[in-house]
């Protein structure tokens, strides 16, 4: 079909999507002898409206699977939900204003699944008109019935193997969201706040001054720690202090821990303020008081403040202090707090009765893991390696919330006895029904586990359930993606996603979950701005009306744009330039198409009429494809971008066509021919390249000028392209750069005298030191007659250039504009 005057992305870029579709041309073949490369596709968390932040990182691994595909190989590329727990459950009750105690669990469910559809229906509208090339059949929810069994049957192997386990523990908990979290889950948020100096008293009646920042702990302070090595505290190491207002008597100990120069260097110990008390709570075996509960409000053992919140009391207790002169004094300072990453929420460490996955006994061969796994960019492994090193915690991996995968547990009243589900009962809900079997004891009366699994339980499984494990019985799927070839992924969830995933496929597989690992960073919407988030907004114009004002080709352009692991500042001007280049592909193809429409153009010339201009650009495009596939090879696509980029604009708009126009616009003949050949084998090429990145304009030219005579369905089912021998020729790229720098000069000369650039000349003299150029530029005369529009070129030899000559690369051009006109000279 030919090319139409004007393309129109919202038209085109639909009916291209519904084609590739319909003609199932991204499809996986489970049954097929080409090699596989499998992607472990991000389950997106449905927790919000996605934004450009998303487009961004979703882009680059599409970019991938359409480099591989055209490679020749079976791409196997899924897309997932991670439709369960708490960001879900957060997501319905900001959409309804409706709690599950107001709802009741079961219809709280229900509208959890029905707003999670609705939402991924939503998801798959724009991964579609984005142009993703997912096979759709292999879509899943980490809560359909599947992704549960799955998880529940891969939790009971964690627990009777002893890598899961279930103790009362100091646990991190956040108020807010009323559960238990992980140490994957805490974020850093800096804060004013006020740093109190109270004056506890030795058993002598002298003060001991200790600076606090929690005031409302003091009722569950156990003890106060010095550093051994500070002279100031000497002799007081066993001895015994009264915590103020509350009376107490708590021994004072010595840990190299303490900081001696933070506050008067003597600091107390509560159960608990953070992570260092709970740590100093076990080794020393100190008593364990619990001050605030689940829900952040003081307990009993807070006395008169018992029932305020966390902060009320802080406040409280601080002016309960200054008026019995037991604070000697105050200042305000910066402080880092541990707040959960869903909510901002400053989390509290409780007693709490958790199922927790062993971390800590692993740490050596989780590292070891993360060096046999290959990161893009490479120095992201620095991020998991840390991550692992500074672990202090095992995994805690029950939530107490209402929408998840229930914990497939049991226990017996008569005899505590754990009885888990049997694995043809999977996915159970304990809450629903008791299990099959009684208890080792006889016993039959059970209390069902009422908390859900950590969603990362699920979802760190995805390799598992996007692979079809325990569904595929043939292995003709998960036997030949798994280890999959490649995770994408955001940087801050190397530490969840990541780092729970390798845990998961060592602990159950002795296996890696795949071989490489590509990182993107994030989409930022502006200065000071930051992430943009799904479920707290931020940012400028959704996907979808970006991709209706543009074209979803401009928006993958901003998006493969930036290297792998940065991030990029959302820009409309990028995404507005993306598109001035989509139009111009466009016009270049119909300039090109009357010239390489007749089937002659596909085939080469004869030798004697291809050109200095036909070798130069056919030259630079060996070298754009070698670079190109190697970037992509690595997975910087923007560096690959980048080179393609560079190659259209210079190279083939700015320069080739100009220098082949002539000989384009005669009549048949050998130089025609030479010219429309390399003009098709340069465009077709070049399709191919841009393929991964513009996929819709890309295909929309392919079926108009080459499907027919090429065989290929689709562009994307095409042969990636390969050098060519015969046009791999450095010393033609190189004196091809000649021919550019002397149409740059005359280009120069006409701006600067604010000539038109089709204005002709008369005459050119090109001056060179070596007779050995000018046999090439003798040769190039038809080239540059056509891109610089001189009725004349004279090349000469001469050491010494002519004072009138424009001089570059050691050359000097000589430009007459007018018959008789004396020749101008340089900038």
């Amino acid at each position: 079909m030919a090319l139409k005057d004007k393309y129109i992305p919202s038209e085109a870029e639909p009916r291209l999507q519904q084609f590739w579709l319909q003609h199932r041309v991204y499809e996986f073949e489970p049954v097929s002898n080409r090699p596989v490369y499998s992607i472990d596709t991000p389950p997106a968390t449905v927790s919000g409206r996605l934004h450009l932040g998303h487009t961004f990182s979703y882009t680059h691994p599409d970019l991938i699977a359409r480099f591989w595909r055209m490679r020749g190989h079976n791409v196997y590329y899924p897309m997932g939900y991670d439709d369960n727990g708490l960001p879900t459950e957060r997501l319905v009750e900001k959409t309804t204003g409706l709690t599950v105690q107001q709802l009741g669990r079961q219809a709280f469910i229900e509208r959890c699944l029905q707003l999670s559809e609705q939402a991924e229906a939503g998801y798959q509208e724009l991964w579609m008109r984005l142009g993703l090339s997912i096979d759709w059949r292999w879509r899943y929810r980490t809560i359909d019935e599947r992704s549960r069994r799955i998880s529940q049957k891969l939790f009971i192997d964690l627990a009777r193997r002893g890598l899961a386990y279930r103790q009362e523990a100091p646990t991190i908990w956040c108020p807010e969201c009323q559960t238990a979290i992980a140490q994957a889950e805490l974020n850093d948020l800096a804060r004013q706040t006020r740093f109190i100096t109270l004056a506890f008293r030795l058993e002598d009646g002298s003060p001991l001054p200790i600076a606090t920042t929690r005031p409302e702990l003091l009722p569950a302070c156990v003890a106060i720690f010095v550093h051994p090595g500070d002279q100031r505290f000497t002799g007081l190491v066993g001895a015994r202090a009264r915590v103020p207002l509350f009376e107490k008597l708590v021994p004072i100990l010595s840990d190299p821990a303490v900081d001696p120069a933070k506050g008067s260097g003597a600091v107390m110990c509560c159960t608990f303020g953070d992570a260092t008390d709970v740590a100093w709570q076990r080794a020393y075996n100190l008593e364990l008081i619990q001050a605030i509960d689940r829900q952040g409000r003081m307990t009993s053992a807070a006395g008169r403040f018992a029932g305020l919140s966390a902060p009320d009391a802080r406040r409280e207790i601080s002016e309960a202090l200054f008026e019995q002169g037991l604070a000697l004094s105050s200042e305000t300072i910066e402080q880092s707090i541990r707040v959960h990453e869903r909510c901002d929420t400053p989390v509290e460490y409780i007693l709490a009765q958790e199922w927790f996955v062993r971390l800590l006994d692993f740490k050596d061969e989780l590292l070891a893991a993360g060096e046999r796994i290959r990161w893009h960019p490479e120095y992201m492994h620095n991020r998991y390696r840390a991550w692992v090193e500074n672990l202090g915690w095992d995994w805690c991996i029950s939530r107490q919330r209402t929408f998840g995968v229930p914990i497939p547990a049991w226990y017996c009243r008569e005899c505590g006895e754990t009885v888990f589900a049997e694995e043809d009962e999977l996915p159970v809900d304990p809450l629903a029904r008791q299990p099959r079997q009684a208890c080792r004891c006889g016993g039959r009366n059970f209390e069902p586990d009422a908390d859900v699994l950590d969603t990362w339980a699920t979802s760190s499984l995805s390799p598992q359930i996007a692979g079809q494990w325990m569904e595929d019985d043939e292995g003709h799927i998960y036997g030949r993606v798994f280890p999959f070839s490649l995770r994408p992924q955001a940087h801050e969830i190397i530490r969840t996603w990541a780092f729970y995933t390798i845990v998961r496929c060592l602990y159950h597989f002795d296996a890696f979950p795949w071989r490489e690992v590509l990182i993107s960073g994030w989409g930022i919407a502006g200065e000071g701005m930051g992430k943009i988030s799904k479920s707290r907004g931020g940012g400028p114009l959704p996907p979808l009306e970006m991709i209706t004002r543009y074209s979803a080709d401009a928006l993958r352009y901003w998006a493969a744009s930036t290297s792998p692991g940065k991030d990029s500042v959302i820009s409309e001007e990028k995404i507005q330039a993306g598109q001035r280049w989509v139009t111009k592909l466009w016009n270049v193809a119909r300039f090109a198409s009357r010239f390489i429409e007749h089937p002659a153009a596909a085939f080469p010339p004869d030798a004697a009429a291809i050109t200095p201009a036909d070798r130069w650009i056919l030259a630079r495009l060996q070298s754009v494809i070698r670079l190109a596939t190697a970037n992509l090879e690595t997975y910087d696509y923007a560096a690959a971008l980048k080179e393609i980029e560079a190659f259209f604009w210079r190279d083939l708009a700015d320069n080739y066509l100009e220098m082949a126009k002539q000989r384009l616009y005669e009549s048949r003949g050998p130089a025609h021919q030479a010219a429309a050949f390399t003009l098709r084998s340069v465009l077709l090429t070049l399709l191919k390249l841009l393929a991964p990145f513009l996929p819709h304009i890309t295909e929309e030219i392919y079926l108009g000028l080459f499907a027919a005579q090429e065989g290929a369905l689709s562009l994307h089912r095409s042969a990636w392209p390969a050098v060519q021998p015969q046009w791999d020729d450095p010393q033609a790229e190189r004196s091809g750069e000649r021919l550019v720098t002397i149409a740059s000069l005359v280009r120069r000369y006409k701006s600067e005298r604010s000539l038109p650039l089709g204005r002709a000349l008369d005459r050119l003299q090109l001056c060179l030191p070596l007779a050995g150029d000018a046999q090439y530029l003798q040769e190039a005369i038809p080239d540059l007659q056509s891109i610089t529009r001189a009725q004349e070129i004279e090349v000469c030899v001469s050491e010494v250039m002519p004072d009138e000559a424009l001089v570059a690369d050691g050359m000097g051009v000589v430009i007459h504009e007018n018959a008789g006109s004396q020749g101008h000279g340089g900038v």
